[in-house]
């Protein structure tokens, strides 16, 4: 199942995910969106928890559409830390999107893992 999101969860879900999110957007209308679908969730089921995907209708939400400058549909974006980091759209077919999740899922599942931590300062105020 694919979280679907919307310019109202968008920051939430996605610019403030602490993990990369593989944004989908789509229409209901757009054949290739659901040609592709089974290639996203097995992606999904390969990254685990490395990588979210979410979904938006981007008839739904014009503003994203926009923001991003959404030329075709299905488009697909890696936003990492709030930065698009990969931006696939226009792809030839199945074994094009294929080459480019596996790029994607190589590139992200293999890096080592850094964790944010809270860093208290040293002001160096130390009594004898």
């Amino acid at each position: 199942m694919v979280l679907l999101v919307s310019e109202r969860t968008f920051n939430q879900e996605v610019l403030e995910s602490p993990i990369p999110v593989l944004v989908n957007f789509e229409a209901p209308w757009c054949g290739l969106c659901r040609v592709i679908q089974p290639l996203l969730l097995q992606f999904k089921t390969q990254c685990g928890e490395e990588i979210k995907l979410v979904g938006v209708n981007a008839d739904q939400n014009f503003k994203l559409s926009t923001t991003y400058r959404l030329k075709s549909l299905p488009t697909l974006l890696l936003i990492e830390n709030g930065i698009v980091r990969e931006r696939l759209d226009c792809f030839r077919g199945r074994d094009d999107l294929r080459q480019a999740l596996e790029e994607i899922k190589v590139s992200y599942t293999n890096r080592p893992k850094t964790y944010s931590t809270a860093k208290t300062a040293d002001l160096g105020c130390r009594t004898a």
